[in-house]
């Protein structure tokens, strides 16, 4: 018997923004310095959403963690903190579902590092609408690890069993059901649907427009 919802945990890429291209951007720019040929947007897109370090190792070919890598997470990252916004947008229904949800405490869960973290949240001037934000680097480990969304239910005042994480990839959907969460996952995101589905999450959503009917019922 789950008890009444008493937060609501979104990832962040791929689930409340659209940040592909400037993600795109930051890492073919990151390649041109290393002169390699830039790669495609769609290649590129598969490698998002397990941090920053991971996809840079993923997009030079390099071990995560590599001593060469650690030059080229810091070009990466130096760009990106200089471009946190330039083509990031909402992802369909997102603003609208914060405004909706907004008597509940929100929060958020993201691998991106905290650096760009805050940057793209104060960008966009919606940090205020966040209770908590777990970003990565801020523990030792990462979703699908459920240590960050544990530690974001410690700072709400709250068990496991009351939070929502809400998220579009397969990292989201674990890292809920190993703290004992309720999941939501939101196909359309950066992951493929039969990622999602295969994840089993509680709820599988085909976008953020639904999420405030399922929220109200487990409100009860």
């Amino acid at each position: 018997m789950w008890p009444p919802v008493g937060a609501v945990v979104f990832d962040l890429d791929g689930t409340l923004i659209d940040s592909r291209d400037d993600i795109v951007a930051a890492v073919n720019h990151t390649l041109g310095t290393l002169d390699r040929e830039p790669l495609p947007a769609a290649t590129i897109y598969r490698y998002v959403g397990d941090g920053a370090q991971l996809l840079c190792a993923r997009a030079t070919g390099l071990p995560e963690y590599a001593a060469d890598l650690e030059p080229v997470l810091d070009t990466f990252l130096d760009y990106y903190a200089a471009h946190p916004i330039d083509h990031t947008v909402w992802m369909p229904g997102a603003l609208e579902a914060l405004e909706a949800l907004g008597d509940l405490p929100l929060a958020i869960c993201t691998n991106k590092p905290r650096r760009t973290t805050d940057l793209v949240l104060d960008a966009l001037g919606v940090r205020s609408r966040f209770a908590a934000v777990s970003a990565g680097g801020d523990l030792p480990t990462k979703k699908p690890d459920p240590a960050p969304l544990l530690a974001l239910a410690d700072a709400l005042g709250l068990s496991p069993a009351q939070l929502v994480m809400v998220g579009d990839g397969p990292q989201d959907v674990l890292a809920g059901k190993g703290a004992g969460a309720r999941t939501v996952a939101i196909a359309g995101g950066f992951q493929p649907r039969e990622k999602l589905v295969a994840c089993e999450p509680l709820v599988l959503l085909d976008s953020m427009a639904e999420l405030l009917s399922v929220v109200t019922a487990w409100r009860g």
